[in-house]
């Protein structure tokens, strides 16, 4: 058991890659150290927009219709055999298993089983001191997941600093975008300190270099355009990895990969037997120099979030395919709300629907602006994508395949028409 590495996986809500490694303007020293020591995986993607979803996918290795987590675990939804949850297969393999703060994937955290829960807060002010102590307690090999609230709305106060802040990419630049993302960087400053404490105490208990951290988030930023969204505002998420395995050295990753590939990863480092419901790859080659790619293509859905918004997509290094299975559209309900959304709604956003289908080239447009499903000249690898997304849904048995969605009994959702999220609930009868 002593030659086996701990695991922290540490993990923010809301976050995307707008992170000093990332080269955003937003002071994260702790998180630039992390990256400095370790990894940084700049073309990292989450399986799914939407809290839920993704983390169910990193935590099971499955696509999250494959594991049952198709909307938010508050909201009813629940994943088909907890068992499948990567805690399991850890204490076969002699882990201990602790959460301390946030997580996603069950409404009850007792569901999930670790052996250890402490979740009376997820800011890092109260969860990253409570961490940090059990740290040294915790019978060795462990597996620590710590959770943070933190970049989650609703952001603290911007202070003074407003005028100087950048909006994200997919906004225009107003007073109200720039201080919505001061206000961010103020919540984001929080998460860098809790995280510098955890990881300062893992370095004080001498665990650090017999320690694989995985620090990530799950999904992109909680402004419009990003969460809830397939194009790389809403899956690009950052990811960090630091320790055993070759994962250190202040290297940088260009390959593709998905989160769904980490379950597979720490498989191989503890080589272990992977479960046959995985549907990702490990990234060891990527870092021991067995290959440049480990995936040709990766996959990313929405079923569910606040409203119904079923959406698939498929991305290549090249190319970025996204079809929708509804005629709602835009779903604001599914955009938090704030100062931002505010702008657009004023200017006409709920007039401005989302074409049924969509290609991108991410070469020469990377903000995924110009949809070209329409243009004959692309008809080609259109036909191509659509067909490839198709043949992973028919292959991971996507319940889209089968027409609409329900809710699942005592399952909550907005009607789509709404305006935000903190409108009226329904159930799977109203």
């Amino acid at each position: 058991m002593q030659d086996l590495p701990n695991i922290l996986y540490i993990h923010s809500h809301d976050t995307g890659r707008y992170i000093e490694p990332y080269g955003h303007a937003a002071a994260t020293p702790h998180l630039m150290r992390l990256a400095h020591e370790g990894v940084l995986f700049r073309q990292a993607h989450s399986a799914a927009p939407t809290c839920s979803p993704s983390r169910a996918a990193l935590l099971t290795g499955q696509a999250p219709h494959s594991n049952g987590m198709l909307g938010l675990a508050h909201r009813g939804f629940a994943l088909h055999d907890y068992r499948r949850h990567l805690v399991y297969t850890l204490r076969d393999a002699g882990y201990t298993t602790a959460l301390f703060g946030v997580q996603h994937e069950a409404h009850d955290p007792a569901q999930i089983g670790y052996d250890t829960v402490w979740v009376e807060s997820g800011h890092a002010e109260h969860v990253a001191p409570v961490a940090a102590a059990a740290l040294a307690d915790l019978p060795q090999p462990f597996f620590l997941s710590v959770g943070f609230f933190e970049t989650h709305r609703v952001f603290p106060d911007a202070g003074e600093g407003p005028h100087y802040t950048r909006p994200p990419a997919p906004l225009p630049d107003t007073a109200e975008t720039r201080r919505d993302m001061a206000s961010y960087n103020q919540s984001l400053h929080r998460l860098d300190t809790g995280i510098g404490t955890v990881l300062d105490a893992l370095a004080a208990a001498g665990l650090a270099d017999h320690t694989l951290v995985i620090c990530t988030t799950d999904h992109g930023l909680a402004f419009p355009f990003m969460k809830c969204n397939l194009t790389d505002h809403g899956i690009g998420v950052s990811l960090i990895m630091r320790g055993p395995g070759g994962f250190r050295g202040g290297l940088v990753c260009d390959a593709l990969v998905s989160q769904i590939d980490i379950f597979p990863t720490i498989c191989e480092l503890l080589r272990i037997q992977p479960p046959a419901w995985l549907q990702g790859n490990s990234l060891l080659p990527l870092v021991d120099g067995r290959a440049s790619e480990v995936n040709d293509a990766i996959y990313a859905e929405v079923t569910y979030h606040a409203a119904y918004e079923p959406q698939r997509a498929v991305r290549t290094r090249r190319w970025k395919y996204i079809r929708r299975f509804d005629e709602h559209s835009p779903v604001l309900p599914n955009v938090d709300d704030g100062l931002s959304k505010d702008v657009l709604l004023a200017a006409g956003w709920r007039d401005r629907p989302q074409a049924y289908e969509q290609l991108y080239d991410l070469v020469f447009d990377p903000n995924e602006v110009q949809n070209l499903a329409g243009d004959p000249q692309h008809a080609a690898i259109l036909a191509e994508l659509r067909a490839h997304l198709e043949r992973w849904m028919h292959a991971t048995d996507d319940p889209l395949l089968h027409g609409p969605v329900p809710l699942p009994p005592g399952g909550l959702t907005n009607d789509p028409t709404d305006i935000s999220p903190n409108g009226p609930l329904h159930g799977p009868d109203t």
